[in-house]
């Protein structure tokens, strides 16, 4: 009897252990698409000019900006229009921003309890800035959804954020056609599972020798009619930048 027990036990690990291993390759397979989705826009390195159309239900401004980036812990951002903004810059290193505002002469480090502040006055935030690095780090990513959704093959990935990581999100929503691993959209919900925002990507065109979505649109869903569009006009990858180009005494010149 004991043996018969003991058969069953051994059998019930084995399964419990090929199941495991079944999620563990899904899982594998979903964070290695996702690191691939998040790496999209930057590359190992990137120079581009993008423009930032903010709405929202009392004003609506345009920024033209330069934006550089390496890897995924350093970037910087630069506005160049209009005249009365132009200089205003954003550095990120790793978890650490600085703003440069040329007006005053004045570099301001962004405190832990900021980054969910506006960035630049849009509708995207200055967590935004850094948790493209932290993506495949800080969560759980599973495969919820794998078919056809209005004629067209998509991937849907569920985020969830691990017990310790420091993430403001209860939960993101991504969704990736199969044909070429493009997003379509990200949705993001609080830690009560209420929809907070959705991020749209769009215009795919071929820049720096890669296919990419040239515009971003972040609509709160809160507020019906506002949004903050991100166009991308040129986008170069693999660009000889050097890491002193993502210094303090470079944000302020």
């Amino acid at each position: 009897m004991r043996g018969v027990y003991t058969n069953i036990l051994l059998l019930s690990f084995l399964l419990l252990s090929w199941g495991s291993g079944l999620a563990a390759t899904d899982d594998q397979r979903a964070r290695e698409i996702v690191d691939q989705v998040d790496r999209l826009l930057r590359g190992k390195s990137s120079l581009g000019t993008v423009t930032m159309q903010i709405a929202t239900a009392n004003w609506q401004r345009t920024l033209s900006m330069q934006i550089w980036s390496l890897g995924t812990e350093n970037a910087l951002i630069r506005v160049t229009k209009p005249e009365k903004e132009a200089g205003t810059a954003t550095l990120k290193v790793g978890n650490n921003i600085w703003h440069y505002l040329p007006k005053v002469n004045r570099t301001i480090k962004i405190p832990t309890s900021m980054m969910m502040a506006s960035w630049m006055g849009s509708h995207f935030t200055n967590d935004d800035l850094v948790k493209q690095s932290r993506l495949i780090h800080d969560y759980f990513i599973t495969i919820s959804f794998e078919g056809s959704r209005n004629g067209v093959a998509v991937y849907e990935f569920t985020l969830t954020p691990k017990p310790d990581a420091a993430v403001v999100w209860g939960k993101v929503v991504l969704e990736v056609r199969q044909a070429d691993l493009m997003p379509t959209w990200e949705r993001y919900e609080d830690e009560h599972g209420v929809w907070v925002r959705e991020l749209i990507f769009a215009d795919y065109k071929t820049m720096g020798g890669r296919l990419i979505p040239t515009r971003l649109e972040m609509r709160p869903a809160d507020k019906p009619g506002e949004q903050t569009v991100i166009v991308y006009d040129d986008l170069t990858f693999d660009a000889p930048l050097g890491e002193d180009t993502f210094s303090l005494r470079n944000l302020e010149r």
